[in-house]
């Protein structure tokens, strides 16, 4: 009983505070000194139509390598974590030991009609993504549902982990890379000027921006992949 008043003291206090939060809020009227610049100078600087691309890939390119990294971090975790083989006979605590049952022929075939639209919608979003909303974050995500829906309409598929691997080291390195030749060629780390800006709002525009998010679309779309892969593969071990 003391515990569950405790519990709701807690919660009313917290609740109390966020009250006195929402309540306290004056939203801002005017841009502060650095979201004027950028609305002011991001389509000089970068060519970009998408602001919000040109802060995430340019402005802030750094922010964008530590995503990356933890993203990075998490995928090897999970697969240090679930590669690790169990002792002969130990049986998994809680989970029932059975086959994967097959599925119907509807989701077979509707898989095989729309692994491949959602892997052309996941290549657009990313490389678009100067030009609309979206980017390789998103692009990649979608790349990696994918691979789900494969898993989904045939949970015993194996996948060449080799190859996952391959696609997440390469374009991890080339993306490091460009930003390197942004510091040397250009102003800063993912300097998108190392190339031309071309013509504003074309596909082929923006410099190095359609490259970065190609590289980040492909890197995040391996790693989700991986932990995809690894989990659905782990009870096997």
């Amino acid at each position: 009983m003391i515990k569950k008043f405790v519990a709701l003291l807690l919660l009313a206090g917290l609740g109390l505070m966020f009250v006195g939060l929402l309540l306290g809020f004056t939203p801002d009227q005017v841009l502060n000194t650095t979201a004027s610049y950028y609305a002011d100078h991001s389509v000089e600087d970068t060519g970009a139509a998408n602001i919000v691309t040109a802060v995430i890939v340019t402005y802030r390119g750094l922010d964008t390598l530590g995503e990356v990294t933890v993203l990075f971090l998490t995928a090897t975790i999970v697969s240090l974590i679930l590669t690790q083989p169990r002792p002969s006979g130990t049986p998994i605590i809680g989970v029932a030991e059975k086959k994967a049952l097959s599925s119907g022929e509807l989701l077979q075939t509707g898989t095989r009609l729309l692994v491949p639209l959602v892997l052309l919608f996941g290549v657009y979003v990313f490389v678009n993504g100067h030009l609309t909303p979206g980017g390789g974050f998103q692009g990649g995500a979608i790349l990696a549902s994918a691979l789900l829906l494969l898993l989904l309409s045939d949970p015993t598929k194996r996948f060449n982990h080799r190859l996952i691997s391959r696609v997440e080291s390469i374009s991890g390195i080339l993306y490091v890379v460009i930003g390197v030749l942004g510091l040397v060629l250009a102003g800063g780390f993912l300097d998108n000027r190392i190339l031309p800006l071309g013509a504003f709002g074309t596909l082929f525009s923006a410099g190095a921006i359609p490259v970065i998010y190609t590289l980040i679309g492909l890197k995040v779309g391996a790693e989700f992949s991986s932990m995809m892969v690894t989990l659905s593969e782990s009870r096997d071990r």
